[in-house]
């Protein structure tokens, strides 16, 4: 794609780098085949190569629309169009820079601001998130059922286990999850010890920072990242093997912590190193010995995998967690276009309600062609998402693993 961004732009880093990454796209359109919201929509626009090139146009004109905000905030996000693309377009750092252009340009309506900015007060703090939730559950039975589907059933997290072991990982809790399903950590920290390791959290680390990232407050996610860098490098000095996240989005996130404070010369280097020891779960497993890993009795064997966009897509972990499943003794039902997203993308369901509601009811059809006693997932987000709607459990994988599962 021919460009012309302007000096002012081409001066600075991130200006020059997005204009070399659109220069890549070569038309072929093969991004709008795997793009869910172009298959629902069937507008260009709402496609990924007419977003690059409105984002495009924007920067080399500076004229920047409210059309244009609309359809970047159609985007769920979810990358397909990356693993889509023979020519390597990093279509997510564009899109990023997209927005914070419009954010900048063209300010949204005083409602719009106050709503992203709710979300951004209430969903990246565990607390507050918490005691929201207990609060929409207890009021529950009255609530209306659009509301009613967005308040999961209460879990109990079971028994951690005591042991210490010589190998130790850290455990990113994540700021949503325990509050929805603090079973999830649980699972993965018995796991883990039945495999001789010790999952431990570590005080002060928080929100990956992807919340803010994807609500267009990039001050903010940072803020959040350095906090967790803070607090987890003392104990990665200390001899911990790695940081382990069990939410595959989270996962994506603190894997991009260096090349998101590249410019940060007093944390640049530790962000790196923690992008490098940062793994999602299923890394973990897949490099372990499984064979003393066995069910637990009346554990569903025939399920459905749905692979969060943020593991296939941004991670390009796909087929591990299946691979993994299978080992297992598990049997996958196949899942038609496994690689759309299912509407869920963090905040996307609050704020894209009917698009992500089209994509929710196709994923749960596709996954529930094969009549699976359960469907898994491995990022609580989609977990949450689809639980709303559907017909069978919706559980993390992890689970599947966990003696105590039920």
């Amino acid at each position: 794609m021919q460009t012309r961004f302007p000096d002012a732009v081409r001066a600075t880093h991130e200006g020059t780098a997005v204009e070399r990454i659109i220069r890549k796209c070569v038309h072929c359109g093969f991004c709008n085949v795997t793009c869910p919201t172009f298959q629902v929509r069937r507008d260009e626009l709402d496609g990924p190569r007419g977003r690059l090139y409105q984002i495009k146009n924007a920067v080399e004109t500076g004229v920047v629309t409210a059309s244009l905000r609309t359809h970047l905030d159609r985007c769920l996000t979810c990358r397909a169009c990356e693993t889509t693309c023979p020519a390597g377009v990093e279509y997510g750092r564009v899109l990023d820079y997209g927005r914070e252009l419009i954010e900048q340009a063209a300010p949204r309506s005083p409602g719009q601001r106050l709503l992203r900015r709710a979300l951004r007060e209430v969903l990246p703090h565990a607390g507050r998130f918490a005691l929201l939730l207990r609060f929409g559950r207890l009021l529950r039975p009255v609530l209306p059922s659009r509301l009613r589907d967005l308040i999961p059933p209460t879990r109990a997290a079971g028994v951690l286990p005591t042991r210490h072991h010589a190998r130790r990982m850290l455990l990113l809790r994540g700021c949503v999850q325990d509050a929805i399903d603090p079973r999830i950590n649980a699972a993965a920290t018995r796991v883990l010890d039945r495999l001789g390791i010790r999952l431990e959290t570590i005080s002060g680390a928080g929100c990956c920072g992807a919340i803010s990232q994807h609500l267009t407050a990039p001050d903010e996610a940072r803020n959040f990242m350095r906090r967790n860098i803070d607090a987890w490098w003392p104990q990665i000095q200390a001899g911990a093997e790695a940081v382990v996240v069990t939410a595959s989005g989270c996962a994506v996130q603190v894997k991009d912590y260096g090349h998101l404070l590249a410019d940060d010369p007093a944390y640049a280097a530790r962000a790196r190193r923690i992008s490098e020891c940062a793994l999602d779960l299923s890394q973990v497993l897949e490099a372990e010995d499984l064979s003393g890993l066995k069910p637990a009795p009346g554990t569903p064997r025939r399920i459905a995998f749905q692979s969060p966009c943020t593991l296939q897509h941004g991670q390009r972990l796909g087929g591990v967690v299946e691979g993994l499943l299978r080992r297992a003794g598990f049997e996958l039902l196949p899942a038609a276009d496994g690689h759309l997203c299912c509407g869920a993308a963090g905040t996307y369901a609050l704020l894209q309600r009917e698009l992500s509601q089209e994509l929710r009811g196709r994923k749960l059809a596709s996954l529930a062609a094969g009549a699976p006693a359960l469907i898994v997932t491995a990022n609580i987000g989609c977990l949450a998402h689809l639980q709303g709607a559907a017909a069978v459990p919706v559980r993390h994988w992890i689970e599947l693993l966990d003696p105590g599962f039920g």
